[in-house]
């Protein structure tokens, strides 16, 4: 096949544009592209579309996604993650888990979130991170996003690890921005791993630097696995 679904596991360090070239220049097709971005800081599930099957992606960047993610506490950064220097510290030892945990449940179900100003969102017609690197004053937009779970696997301050399911547009680089103001310390976010994009998981994505000219097309799904999770109608030979 030369045409369909690859489920890619995201290294460290690269953006999603760099994935999206790796796979142009092992297969030879210049029609790639992905379904949702992930920081340079983050790894996981990437879902990308191949050839003819590109067209289908308005139907996988919707769907919702999975995260676990690390949360430093005590601390922030202008990014809201590891990618920029430390700005300010507040003391963070005084906290308990019935703390955390009761700060994280305001954390549930449909918020508001403020997009972080190191984002791709666009105004003007320009990206929300290049008007900051240049120094101006940006206010991000708010938008209304859904944690459908937020559960902390691990506390060992100054770490907090959390499993997420969110709807697609959840910046988890806020969530964990927030997390600090409501505990009153800081925080950012420390580490990111996608573990799944709706039904897709990392069980199915295969590692970047395990793809080869050779084998590339052997991980590709049919284009049709990624509607899958939308309605079917068969049509009979007459309609």
């Amino acid at each position: 096949m030369t045409t369909g679904l690859l489920l890619v596991d995201k290294p460290l360090r690269l953006t999603s544009h760099d994935v999206v070239a790796r796979l142009r220049r092992l297969s030879g097709i210049r029609r790639v592209g992905h379904a949702g971005t992930l920081d340079p800081l983050a790894t996981g599930v990437m879902l990308l579309c191949l050839g003819r099957a590109a067209r289908l992606l308005e139907y996988l960047v919707g769907l919702p996604k999975s995260y676990r993610a690390v949360v430093r506490l005590g601390a922030t950064t202008a990014t809201y993650d590891a990618e920029s220097d430390v700005v300010a510290t507040r003391p963070f030892s005084h906290l308990t888990p019935a703390d955390i945990e009761a700060a994280l449940s305001q954390f549930k179900g449909d918020i508001q979130q403020q997009a972080p100003a190191y984002s791709a969102i666009k105004k003007d017609g320009q990206p929300l991170y290049k008007l900051a690197r240049q120094g101006e004053a940006v206010e991000a937009p708010t938008r209304t996003v859904t944690i459908h779970r937020l559960q902390p696997v691990a506390i060992d301050l100054p770490e907090v690890v959390l499993d997420v399911d969110c709807s697609s547009g959840t910046y988890i680089r806020s969530l964990a921005h927030d997390l600090g103001q409501a505990l009153g310390c800081g925080g950012y976010l420390a580490g990111l791993r996608r573990t799944a994009v709706a039904h897709f998981t990392l069980a199915e994505a295969v590692a970047l630097d395990a793809l080869t000219a050779d084998n590339w097309s052997t991980y590709l799904q049919p284009p049709d696995t990624a509607v899958a999770h939308l309605p079917r109608l068969d049509l009979p030979a007459a309609a």
